[in-house]
């Protein structure tokens, strides 16, 4: 059986440790959901764990038609099970129109996207499992204050608990990459909703970090609001707001009734 050559135009580097690819997968828990979605499974390192496990579902999405040629073959069971696509494409609650959880070693390349992708799904999105580039972790853990702190970690933090659950050695790629590598754990919170506009909540935090130097009441000039509502939240830099910090923004705009004139993003 012929093997799958990684493309760097895919971002493709291949796991080969079985002992992380086991503790990927372990790492799944199954609370409120019991369907899981792999991203990319390539050569199928985590596949091979994931169809092995009972009374779930599992479906697979790969963009190239190489490996899904090499995984059906491999895993003849999965057949009708995977999907040859792209995922910034897909649809995810066409996929499952019910809980289910994500996993994979997502393309370095397009990780950010991806993330942003499972946020328009995210009542379904139920958990996710994934490896990424450390300093993309590192990004999306970051708290209020950090140089890391930004719009994915605003926005993933608001709907997500996310925890580190280790970091992995480029030694056990094809090809090695040239970052450390850190496998991450997202849990759906119990917030269904934010408690504010959250069409217009992504907005305002997207236009506040387009411009992260400035104070909000220069970013968000556009805007006419109460500033003694916002209180000391006008004065500060974006990196300096928690996600409760952006709710409330959020929440005073609306009712400012001048949301109409933030841009979309």
């Amino acid at each position: 059986m012929n093997s799958v050559t990684p493309k760097k135009s895919l971002g493709q580097h291949f796991l080969t440790d079985q002992n992380i690819a086991r503790k990927i997968v372990g790492s799944l828990t199954f609370q409120d959901y019991s369907a899981v979605l792999e991203i990319g499974p390539g050569m199928g390192i985590l596949t091979g764990y994931l169809s092995a496990l009972k009374n779930r579902e599992i479906k697979y999405i790969e963009i190239d038609p190489y490996a899904v040629d090499y995984l059906v073959k491999k895993f003849p069971e999965i057949q009708n099970k995977i999907i040859t696509g792209d995922i910034l494409k897909a649809r995810l609650n066409e996929i499952y129109t019910f809980p289910f959880a994500i996993i994979g070693n997502l393309p370095y390349n397009i990780s950010s996207q991806i993330f942003f992708k499972i946020l328009t799904c995210r009542n379904l999105v139920r958990e996710v499992v994934c490896m990424v580039q450390k300093e993309v972790a590192d990004r999306i853990i970051s708290p209020p204050g950090s140089r890391d702190y930004g719009i994915l970690s605003v926005f993933l933090q608001a709907f997500y608990r996310i925890e580190r659950l280790f970091n992995v050695n480029p030694k056990v790629f094809i090809p090695p990459p040239n970052v450390i590598s850190s496998v991450i754990r997202l849990k759906r919170n119990e917030d269904e909703t934010l408690g504010c506009d959250e069409s217009l909540f992504f907005r305002v935090v997207k236009t506040a970090f387009n411009q992260r130097r400035k104070i909000l009441s220069n970013s968000l000039k556009s805007l006419v609001v109460n500033n003694n509502r916002v209180g000391d939240l006008w004065h500060c830099r974006p990196e300096q707001l928690g996600v409760q910090d952006f709710i409330r923004l959020t929440s005073v705009l609306k009712n400012s009734g001048h949301d109409r004139n933030i841009s979309d993003c």
